[in-house]
């Protein structure tokens, strides 16, 4: 039952010390070393003080992290991490206390037992950019209908491999009776599947976020009895063989302890093995296996290894099918980060069946 998930949200800060206050008379370059020597800050009188501290902040680590390779962003995101989530915010009765704040509606649905707490300044700017998406929803080009994503569950911002799944569900003439989707997430991935006439998807996602946020957007619907879903790692409780599975993992190897929203992004050393092991013992076998991935790891120089070359190369279990490839499009150029590499970035769908 959903009510028995436990959901990932961001834990009420529990100030140790006493907090330093800023506003915009506010010293700030003392307020920044105040943050290098751990102290906490509290964004006071307007909500745009903490956007002028956080702006100010990415500046003075600039200096430090000429964020030119892919190596100096992450050093440089994570250092921006580490002291940016030294400066909070109060909520009282559900609401930020500061003038011109956004209103949040997770405040109150994430938290509805505790009124009165902190957050840090990134978790709430989070929370916000979450609900805006939640209430307005987001338009995928494959699909009829916008997705209403749950708080800390992935989804798609680009649409590369959606388009590459898209198509070979087109050309796809073998039977549709079911399929897994494996780390359903948003269930962008499933609603593809039911569009092309599959008649049952079995959903599976280790982040309870994506259980409960699709329970609730399918609620009482037809599509509710076409999509299952149950929280688990990997393909959790499901045994039943099936025609198709699909996966689209994270597609950087795991090279830092990371958090609950970092999981969709970064893969430990396990979940690949883990993975193919569990889809041999759950594939027809006249079924096809696919899996989303991109070379990312490889041109950012991340890893020279492939998980799904090595699998086919010393598995034992799969045979390559066909491998699709889609160029990924350039950046935006508001962006502020150096993504040179992005034009050598390919997106892939990987089709492989049982020896």
């Amino acid at each position: 039952m959903t009510t028995d998930i436990s959901i990932n949200k961001p834990e009420p800060f529990v100030p140790e010390k006493r907090l330093e206050l800023f506003n915009r008379a506010t010293d700030i370059p003392l307020t920044i070393k105040a943050l290098e020597a751990g102290k906490t800050v509290l964004i006071t009188a307007f909500y745009s003080n903490g956007l002028v501290l956080l702006k100010a902040l990415q500046s003075h680590l600039k200096k430090q992290f000429p964020n030119k390779t892919f190596l100096e962003q992450r050093q440089y995101r994570d250092a921006f991490r580490k002291l940016s989530n030294r400066i909070v915010i109060e909520i009282a009765d559900h609401k930020l206390i500061v003038k011109k704040a956004p209103s949040i509606g997770w405040l109150a649905k994430l938290y509805p037992e505790t009124a009165n707490f902190l957050l840090t300044f990134p978790q709430v700017q989070g929370l916000n950019s979450s609900w805006q998406w939640y209430e307005r929803g987001i338009q995928i080009p494959m699909l009829r209908n916008k997705i209403h994503p749950y708080y800390g569950t992935y989804m798609p911002t680009r649409f590369e491999h959606l388009e590459l799944f898209d198509n070979w569900l087109k050309r796809y003439s073998g039977p549709k009776k079911t399929a897994i989707d494996v780390g359903i997430g948003s269930g962008v991935l499933s609603l593809q599947l039911i569009k092309h006439g599959f008649q049952k998807v079995y959903g599976t996602d280790s982040n309870p976020n994506a259980i409960v946020g699709l329970k609730e957007f399918m609620g009482e619907t037809k599509l509710s009895r076409k999509i299952e879903v149950e929280h688990g790692f990997l393909f959790g409780k499901l045994e039943k063989p099936t025609e198709l599975i699909i996966f689209n993992p994270p597609w950087l190897p795991e090279s830092r302890q990371v958090d609950a929203l970092d999981e969709a992004i970064y893969y430990p050393k396990d979940l690949f093995p883990n993975f193919f092991k569990g889809a041999e013992e759950r594939l027809l076998d006249d079924g096809r296996l696919l899996i989303i991935f991109s070379n990312l790891a490889q041109i950012t120089k991340v890893t020279k290894a492939h998980p799904i070359e090595k699998e086919l190369a010393e598995g034992g279990r799969f045979k390559l099918e066909h491998c699709f490839k889609k160029s990924v499009r350039q950046a935006s150029k508001e962006t502020n980060r150096d993504q040179h590499w992005r034009s050598e970035e390919a997106v892939e769908l990987w089709v492989l069946s049982k020896k």
